[in-house]
């Protein structure tokens, strides 16, 4: 079922999401509307805050075929590239802007996955630029406040404008 997005300043998208103790059906559920609403943005992501299910959940499909979609429960940043690399990112909850970020080019990611096992997982590229940007959203962070203040105000404007 594809969800509609919160939309920006939502409070809900400013608070960081709750733990998931264990795999249910419910999560498995609500991963799957993740999934059909990311494909139907299109997108290369997406974490459960932004439509409004408080959970640390996220799904994650940067590849070219599609239908490879990872999810994810709690997951976390456990390593780093010195590299950086800049894509623009974008949030269907602040629709029609984006902004160049530079975040690490590569991660490694540890997250309980879709049986319930924790694994450990690399991302590259475009991959773990979506990754780093879905763990932002379940701390209640969004990519634009990676950008200065000046930049960050100009985007959101730039934003409003649009609605």
């Amino acid at each position: 079922m594809i969800r509609s997005f919160v939309p920006w300043p939502d409070k809900r998208l400013r608070i960081a999401a709750a733990r998931v103790d264990q795999i249910t059906e419910d999560v498995c559920a609500v991963w799957q509307d993740m999934i059909d609403t990311m494909e139907a943005m299109p997108g290369v992501g997406l974490a459960a805050p932004q439509i409004g299910v408080m959970l640390q959940l996220a799904v994650v499909d940067a590849s070219d075929e599609r239908g490879r979609a990872i999810r994810m429960a709690n997951p976390e940043i456990v390593d780093t590239s010195e590299e950086a690399s800049m894509y623009p990112e974008g949030s269907p909850n602040l629709p029609g802007v984006t902004a160049k970020i530079t975040r690490p080019a590569r991660v490694t990611v540890a997250f309980t996955d879709h049986e319930g096992l924790r694994v450990r997982q690399e991302f590259v590229g475009l991959w773990a630029t979506s990754v780093q940007h879905q763990i932002d959203h379940l701390a209640g962070r969004m990519y634009f406040d990676r950008l200065s203040k000046v930049k960050r105000d100009m985007l959101i404007k730039k934003a409003r404008k649009l609605t």
